[in-house]
């Protein structure tokens, strides 16, 4: 399974826990066109190659993919073969662009992914949604009763209820997410998020002998804690990422100031 890089840390694992090989493939701090996106996929393929996994918006970058190039993956995958493994947990949160599905492109391989944790800030229920051919569907639906055997139902209503009138939640949610983290991108001198509630940033120059433990060892000493890059990719040992979600605004952007003069 190829996975876009740098992904969500647990995806690599879930895909190694089902017997097949995560392939990883650096892709949205390196491609700058469709046809380039294309190309950095096909490098990594194989005969063996059986699943795509995309990311927009994206965990941890905070990047949305184009809707050209879901298009030309989606091509790709289709001259192949290939199933699409369509994360769009962020799908509500996109502050710049538009999100686009891959499913549109390709439906009858697709299983596009959906989660209430991140759209209503339910992350305690572990309820969510999978989208996709009848077929493949049921068989997912064996796979998830013989592991977890079913979701919370206190969950499941919570999410029906939000899903009915949870439209202003989201709206103001998404007001306030992408004010906090274009206020965090500003204060670290880089570029705003499109989407999702993360920041992706190269810290390679501020390490020391200590490498990237060391770097978060010390943020933690100064009340600051991140994600370690190479968790999301194993192309990203000097990264880290920042969630400016992770607590109200007020905090994060503190936190943030603190982290600005680390790396000053």
């Amino acid at each position: 399974m190829l996975i876009l890089a740098p992904f969500w840390p647990l995806i690599r694992g879930i895909v190694a826990a089902f017997r097949a090989d995560p392939i990883e493939v650096p892709f949205y701090d390196r491609v700058a066109a469709a046809e380039e996106a294309v190309a950095a996929v096909a490098a990594h393929a194989s005969p063996r190659t059986a699943a795509l996994y995309v990311s927009s918006p994206s965990n941890p970058t905070g990047r949305v993919l184009p809707e050209p190039w879901l298009a030309a993956l989606a091509e790709w995958a289709d001259r192949e073969g290939v199933w699409l493994i369509s994360d769009e947990v962020y799908e509500d949160f996109v502050y710049r662009g538009a999100h686009v599905s891959t499913a549109r492109f390709l439906p009858e391989r697709t299983l596009s992914v959906f989660s209430f944790s991140k759209a209503y800030g339910m992350a305690g229920n572990r309820t969510g949604y999978l989208v996709g051919p009848e077929a493949a569907v049921t068989q997912a639906l064996k796979i998830s009763t013989h592991t977890s055997y079913a979701a919370p139902t206190s969950g499941q209503v919570a999410g029906l209820r939000a899903l009915r009138g949870g439209a202003e939640w989201i709206a103001n949610a998404r007001t306030s997410y992408e004010e906090v983290g274009r206020k965090a991108a500003e204060r670290l001198g880089v570029s705003a998020p499109e989407g999702s509630t993360f920041l992706f940033l190269d810290v390679a120059e501020k390490l020391d002998a200590r490498g990237i433990w060391g770097f978060l060892e010390d943020c933690v000493s100064d009340g600051v804690a991140l994600a370690p890059g190479p968790s999301c990719g194993r192309d990203y040992q000097g990264w880290v990422r920042l969630c400016y979600t992770a607590a109200p605004p007020d905090q994060v952007l503190a936190a943030v100031d603190r982290l600005a003069a680390r790396l000053r």
